[in-house]
């Protein structure tokens, strides 16, 4: 596919983007500040306007990039799971750039944070926007992501969310399988300007399923529900020290309600909460029957059992509430911010239930960060999401 005009723009610096040296500035006092060892900040903050003056942009240190992705993920303001923070394995991998290198490199990061079940955090960098030099791009929202097909009477098969990677993936060539099904891998698609789209399929031993059962209703084991392990999300831009790195995926380990609560149940993905609690035997006539919320409680118990019995990370909404609390209290302990969005913070079951619910959270957008990437050719910037 022939690059875009805004590609070529950007390659001939008309988009470019000037690195904000204050915000240069703070990162670098702030790595040293939060490591001691490092000795005196001025030296390094020579180093880096000394770079930015000749090039337009600096490298980081492996220790700048290990930190910074690291405190990005303690920042991330709509991530609950922020307590292991310092576990995060970062995989420095700046000088990929190619499209089908990065696709390789991302089936990689499957293999090394499923980890056998004992799920791992692990975020892989690749090459960072440099002036004139965007870098590429993941259209896959997560690294593993199951497809949707349009049916003729206008529905959905598939998870609805991935409608469009989907017309993508088909239109640039992709063969899903001959029986098409509800959970069928997409490929991963990745682009970076001036170089052909690389389309790869993600093979079967680097994506770990969990298939869903009940411990009391065994009818749901009988429905071919699964999920994979790994929720590695692809599409947003690290932020590090005024460098952007679009093509940065990480993974921490699920919460069952992501699975439970959203994933199978949101109207616009699988909307299976009609046929359970049909099959449950429940009165769906009316609201206050609360027949979905009886539902709803039943297979996230599917979600955590299944896991559970396969050996695979996986938490729960209470207990991870409790840990977020733990995490706050450090921070705040070591004398800084945790900012916190109340609500994606707050658990979508039995939220009243939870210790996070019953307080108000420091709300400002603290970097390092995730943002939403751009799409490939975009010069824009978009603001925080999950």
């Amino acid at each position: 596919m022939p690059p875009s005009s805004a590609d070529a723009d950007r390659r001939d610096g008309h988009s470019e983007r000037e690195i904000d040296l204050t915000e240069v500035d703070d990162f670098v006092r702030q790595h040293h500040a939060e490591n001691p060892d490092l000795g005196p900040v001025a030296g390094r903050l020579a180093e880096v306007h000394a770079e930015i003056a000749a090039t337009g942009t600096y490298r980081h240190t492996e220790a700048e990039l290990t930190f910074g992705a690291r405190v990005a993920w303690r920042n991330s303001a709509r991530c609950i799971g922020r307590l292991y923070w310092r576990s995060l394995k970062v995989r420095d991998l700046r000088d990929v750039s190619n499209p089908k290198a990065v696709a390789d490199e991302c089936v990689e990061h499957l293999r090394l944070a499923t980890n056998a079940g004992k799920i791992r955090p692990v975020i892989t960098v690749f090459a960072p926007d440099e002036p004139g030099n965007p870098a590429p791009r993941i259209r896959n929202e997560q690294l593993v992501r199951y497809a949707a097909y349009r049916g003729s009477d206008g529905g959905v098969m598939g998870d609805g969310r991935n409608l469009a990677l989907t017309d993508l993936a088909l239109a640039r060539g992709w063969q899903p399988p001959r029986t098409r099904g509800p959970f069928d891998l997409l490929p991963l698609v990745v682009e970076h300007a001036g170089e052909e789209p690389a389309l790869v399929e993600l093979p079967r031993d680097a994506v770990l399923e969990v298939p869903l059962t009940h411990p009391e209703l065994p009818w749901i084991g009988k429905l071919g529900l699964r999920w994979h392990a790994v929720p590695a999300i692809s599409n947003m831009l690290l932020r590090i020290g005024g460098l952007d790195y679009p093509a940065a995926p990480f993974n921490g380990w699920y919460m069952g309600t992501e699975i439970g609560a959203r994933n199978l149940v949101d109207h616009d993905r699988y909307d299976l909460l009609p046929y359970i609690g049909k099959r449950m035997g429940l009165d769906t006539s009316s609201e206050r029957t609360l027949w979905r919320d009886r539902a709803l409680i039943e297979l996230n118990r599917a979600v955590l059992h299944s896991f559970e019995q396969a050996g695979v990370t996986i938490t729960d909404h209470h207990t991870e509430s409790v840990r977020f609390l733990t995490h706050l209290e450090k921070e705040e302990a070591a004398g800084r911010r945790c900012p916190a969005d109340w609500s994606w913070i707050v658990p979508p079951v039995s939220g009243g239930l939870t210790p996070v619910y019953h307080r108000y959270y420091d709300t400002d957008e603290l970097l390092p960060n995730f943002r939403n990437a751009p799409p490939p050719g975009d010069g824009g910037t978009c603001p925080v999401a999950h």
